[in-house]
């Protein structure tokens, strides 16, 4: 082995590393379908974790009076996805968060109707 080519191997080894973690983390930033996937997925858990999460830390600080006065502050948290519309840069994240959001509700609302008209038409 030569100088030159013992010279080459340390360059050779941080280009293949530097080129694999590329090829790996570009669909991170890249990938058109990315930010649809993350955006829908964060949409179904903000409508279900933002409201039970806030209800939470309202009981554990106030009695059930005052934290079932309180909890309709949790529509505060609509400024998140509003401010992510609002800007061009997360923008398509935004609307796939909403999306999420909303077909999250429509699922809820629905299985909930579901199951309320069975145990009336059963228990009636």
């Amino acid at each position: 082995m030569t100088t030159e080519q013992s010279d080459r191997a340390p360059d050779h080894h941080v280009g293949a590393t530097a080129e694999r973690h590329s090829r790996l983390g570009w669909w991170h930033h890249s990938h058109p379908t990315f930010s649809a996937l993350a955006g829908f997925f964060a949409g179904m858990l903000f409508v279900i974790a933002v409201p039970a999460g806030f209800a939470g830390v309202l009981r554990l600080l106030f009695s059930y009076e005052t934290a079932e006065r309180f909890f309709p502050l949790v529509a505060i948290g609509l400024v998140v996805p509003i401010a992510l519309l609002a800007k061009r840069k997360t923008r398509r994240f935004g609307i796939y968060m909403a999306i999420g959001m909303a077909v999250t509700a429509l699922v809820v609302v629905g299985v909930a109707s579901l199951v309320l008209y069975f145990m009336v038409r059963l228990d009636g």
